[in-house]
């Protein structure tokens, strides 16, 4: 739309400008001052039905792309923008060519010429519902990054957080900018690979169908803690290509390690119940009271511990070694001949249980037990407790019965797994006490 003293386009530019009118995602209609149509592009086309040649040179809507009670009104609102400033946003309902209304959300603005004065309008519209849904992604990718109350990290095709939410930061413990652009390694300690692997696994084939739970360490944390989150992934891709190209994956998450932790604290406990109820059926058809005990013990060992000793008051109150797992070996735990007391030094953790009487637990420690170089102080700690080598945990329970400490009973642990906690002290202790009436029983018995 040009005034008469508008420098002419070339027919290189009339082609170019044809060129972008026709792909626009938008659909776009201009009109002169008198509000007959000039420009009529292939989007507008595609929501009206009306082509190009059907709707230049036809005095504004009334009568083919509008109601006549609606038309006047309509381009008043769209001619009236050339009196005032800026741009005007405008709701109405247009008529495709099959007689259909579309409410459409109409951007228009002035068109000035050469000389400053407003030669017409150009008005750019598309259907309300592709307008909102529009808006509601904008909110609702506000809203993630803002409100919600997942954790949600943008990941680049590079493996590295390019947009990160709040409760992202919070649980990664940093701040949000702080965390753009840094290599995964850098935040995780453990699960960094898995993690990493699930992010090159959506780039190449796509998100997985359902969620996955990924235990990790963070590098920044000096507890050590793991937690456990829930994992879901969403392949990003470009729209504007003709094959989508992938920008990144969306990673949503949620922490859920308390309730994990929950649920394997209820399943350990239902496992160790069952495991006492049949030894207590298993020990009961026993005729020797002495593989009784050591049957108790040889349920306990399961997902427990690699190894097991049993040592009993002898003469003059020293530790008698009365049953052991082999050498080299998880079990099962043996009976032994002889009455040698054991070597314990004074503070062993044997015999501070007798003294106490209760349980006592030593470890040489997870963090130090997981240095290569570590093997041989691991080795000299254990043969100063007279325990196995590699032994790196270890857990002493006292054996009472009637009111009378009867022994010791101690579970070792290797390097490969976690120093006992408070809820295995619990259950080596009710291990305990059946094996000192099944060791009580035998002294009756005798």
């Amino acid at each position: 739309m040009q005034s008469s003293d508008a420098t002419p386009l070339s027919d290189g530019d009339e082609q170019l400008l044809a060129a972008l009118l026709d792909g626009m995602e938008a659909g776009l209609c201009a009109f002169d001052r008198d509000g007959v149509v000039t420009h009529w592009n292939s989007e507008a086309a595609r929501i009206l039905g009306w082509s190009a040649d059907e709707a230049v040179g036809r005095y504004g809507f009334a009568g083919w792309a509008a109601r006549r009670a609606d038309a006047e009104e309509v381009l008043a609102l769209l001619l009236g923008v050339m009196d005032g400033p800026g741009r005007q946003v405008h709701e109405f309902a247009l008529l495709t060519k099959d007689g259909r209304r579309v409410l459409v959300r109409t951007q228009s603005a002035a068109v000035h010429g050469a000389d400053g004065h407003p030669a017409g309008v150009y008005c750019a519209f598309s259907e309300v519902h592709a307008q909102i849904d529009l808006e509601r992604s904008i909110a609702l990718s506000e809203a993630l990054f803002d409100d919600t109350s997942s954790g949600v990290v943008l990941i680049d095709a590079d493996l590295r957080p390019a947009v990160v939410n709040v409760y992202a930061a919070k649980v990664l413990h940093s701040s949000r900018d702080a965390l753009l652009g840094r290599p995964l390694g850098e935040l995780l300690d453990q699960g960094a690979e898995e993690l990493e692997s699930a992010l090159q696994h959506v780039l190449a084939e796509g998100a997985p169908p359902a969620p996955s739970e990924l235990w990790v360490s963070l590098r920044d944390d000096t507890s050590g803690k793991r937690y456990c989150w829930r994992s879901g992934f969403v392949r990003l891709g470009s729209p504007l290509g003709e094959e989508p190209v992938p920008l990144g994956v969306g990673w949503l998450f949620h922490d859920v390690t308390e309730a994990k932790l929950a649920e394997q604290e209820a399943s350990q406990l239902r496992f160790r119940s069952n495991q006492l109820h049949r030894a207590a059926l298993a020990a009961a058809e026993f005729e020797e009271p002495m593989e009784a005990a050591t049957c108790f013990l040889d349920f306990a060992l399961a997902g427990f511990a690699e190894h097991a000793l049993l040592d009993v008051l002898g003469d003059g109150g020293r530790l008698v070694r009365a049953a052991a797992t082999p050498a080299g070996a998880s079990g099962p735990v043996l009976p032994l001949a002889g009455a040698i007391p054991v070597r314990y030094g004074e503070g062993h953790p044997a015999l501070q249980a007798v003294e106490r009487p209760g349980s006592v637990r030593a470890s040489f420690g997870a963090s130090a037990a997981a240095d290569p170089a570590a093997a041989g102080r691991i080795d000299e700690w254990a043969a100063a407790r007279r325990w196995p080598p590699g032994t790196v945990h270890g857990l002493c329970a006292v054996l009472r019965s009637r009111g009378r400490t009867l022994g010791v009973v101690t579970f070792l642990r290797g390097a490969g797994r976690r120093p006992f906690e408070r809820a295995d002290a619990a259950f080596a202790e009710d291990v305990a006490a059946r094996v000192a009436v099944a060791l009580d029983l035998t002294g009756r018995l005798g």
